[in-house]
């Protein structure tokens, strides 16, 4: 039996996590400053975080699948040292060209967050994948979570470079602590890149459980997305609040984040499909309470009403992901890489279609009509899984 790898590597393995994502959020709370500095337009600034974005989900589809055919601890200290690189690179970027093609790399190799997960599960026994897995991703989710407020704290005072400069040499200590204590991983895929990639589809159309997985998360994606993506705007319109509160909010976010932990324990003790199902139902009752908002008269008890929803589809949200992956990643052992690729490539066109349908909804539609999307997508995700359960007692 695998022994349960230690805790100064799960840990070690979870900072970098969080630490790597957080690389394509720190300029988001930052784009007034950046514009300002650079003399860049409103519209023109926004590209940033849209390329940077882009970037993220090019290195999924396109890189994560090298991790099944060559040394993971490899990728992963050379993604550190090429996205510390970038990072110090942007952070001296003169003008929009500079930091536009920093901001695509930036995006492209902070990916090695994605070649950590199934390091992780990798490094750990199958009875303690979940709670493992959940470990790693509570570090992932806080570093996407509070990365905006670490940012706006620390520019406020220095300045967005530092901010960048900051990031670059954490990553880069991570990335060599990483290199110390990780042991080489051994590889199972000899076939040529191009082959790789054509597995993908091969991986999508043989196992049903992958793609029950990648929907019903990406249905979650949505509401979490159309959610956070249109709460600035519902926190000024409804109740003339600023950026700040939004920032607060995400910390309520984080507190979500932790479960993560104890969901991937108890995906190990009562299986992963239960906590799939319990998360999209923690969900689906979350956005439902939030749905009753506008039916307390005081701003303060609407406030509330909103926080706890947002820790409560977090949860959600969080414990059907950590679940869905130890799902995936005992499909195919050898194909640990390439899974996580498709996976999270589904789940990012999810999470990239709830962004655009929570602005658009809020603005033609309404508070409403935001809270009724999470619903609905959270009650869809749920009917996936049944339907997974049934094809599984079937099968």
């Amino acid at each position: 039996m695998t022994a349960a790898p230690s805790r100064n590597i799960v840990f070690a393995l979870a900072l970098g996590a969080g630490s790597a994502v957080a690389s394509i959020y720190y300029t988001q709370p930052v784009l007034n400053m950046i514009g300002t500095e650079l003399g860049l337009g409103v519209g023109t600034t926004g590209l940033i975080p849209t390329i940077t974005q882009a970037g993220y989900a090019l290195g999924i589809l396109f890189l994560l699948p090298l991790g099944d055919r060559y040394d993971r601890r490899t990728l992963i200290v050379l993604k550190s040292v090429l996205l510390a690189a970038m990072l110090l690179t942007g952070s001296i970027s003169p003008g929009l060209n500079t930091i536009l093609f920093t901001s695509l790399l930036i995006g492209i190799t902070a990916t090695m967050a994605q070649d950590i997960v199934p390091a992780a599960a990798i490094l750990s026994p199958k009875h303690l994948h979940g709670k493992t897995i959940g470990t790693v991703m509570t570090g992932l989710l806080i570093g996407i979570l509070l990365s905006r407020t670490v940012s706006g704290v620390i520019a406020e005072y220095f300045g967005w470079r530092v901010v960048l400069q900051l990031a670059a040499i954490e990553i880069l200590i991570i990335g060599f602590a990483l290199w110390k204590i990780l042991p080489p991983f051994q590889t199972h895929a000899t076939m040529s890149y191009p082959k790789l990639l054509q597995s993908l589809a091969h991986l999508w159309a043989a196992h049903p459980s992958l793609r029950y997985a990648a929907i019903a998360q990406a249905f979650l994606a949505i509401a979490f997305s159309a959610f956070w993506s249109s709460l600035s705007l519902i926190l000024h319109q409804r109740y003339q609040l600023g950026s700040d509160i939004a920032g607060a909010f995400g910390l309520l976010g984080a507190v979500g984040a932790l479960m993560a932990r104890y969901a991937g324990s108890l995906s190990d003790r009562h299986g992963p499909a239960l906590v799939t199902k319990l998360g999209s139902v923690t969900l689906i009752l979350s956005f439902a309470l939030m749905c009753l908002v506008p039916a307390f008269s005081t701003t303060s008890m609407q406030l509330a009403i909103l926080a706890i929803g947002t820790i409560g589809f977090d949860m959600g949200v969080q414990a059907s992901l950590v679940s869905h992956q130890t799902i995936v990643y005992q499909i195919a052992p050898e194909a640990r890489s390439r899974l996580n690729s498709v996976f999270f490539t589904v789940m990012f066109i999810g999470m990239a279609s709830g962004s655009v349908l929570g602005t658009q909804l809020f603005a033609h539609g309404g508070y409403p009509s935001v809270m009724a999307v999470g619903v609905i997508a959270g009650i869809i995700s749920l009917t996936i899984r049944l339907l997974a359960d049934r094809k599984a007692a079937q099968s």
